[in-house]
């Protein structure tokens, strides 16, 4: 397993995500990397829960936060109410347990 260390440590090293990673993670990748745009490209047409998920943070992030809730609510997460960083390493650290 990628610990959440690991795995920002790789975001700041590598250019492009390893695509044998689950969409969620990868957009996540970006995200940590600045790019909010590849990031929501590879959630947006997504239905899986861990991409709604992800992308529910992304709106939040953005600052879209009625769209944030519907994302939320497709996800079955709770809207989150700490601070973007605090968000993204709970999504992160929640999804990188489900790599193996």
């Amino acid at each position: 397993m990628v610990t959440l260390a690991e795995f920002q440590q790789l975001s700041e090293k590598q250019h492009l995500c390893p695509e044998t990673l689950p969409k969620a993670l990868q957009a996540l990748f970006y995200d940590k990397k600045g790019d909010w745009n590849k990031a929501h490209e590879i959630v947006q047409n997504a239905s899986d829960a861990d991409s709604t998920w992800v992308h529910a943070y992304l709106h939040r992030k953005e600052g879209d936060l009625s769209n944030a809730r519907y994302w939320y609510r497709r996800s079955k997460h709770p809207e989150f109410s700490g601070g973007l960083n605090q968000e993204w390493e709970e999504i992160t650290s929640c999804l990188l347990t489900k790599v193996k």
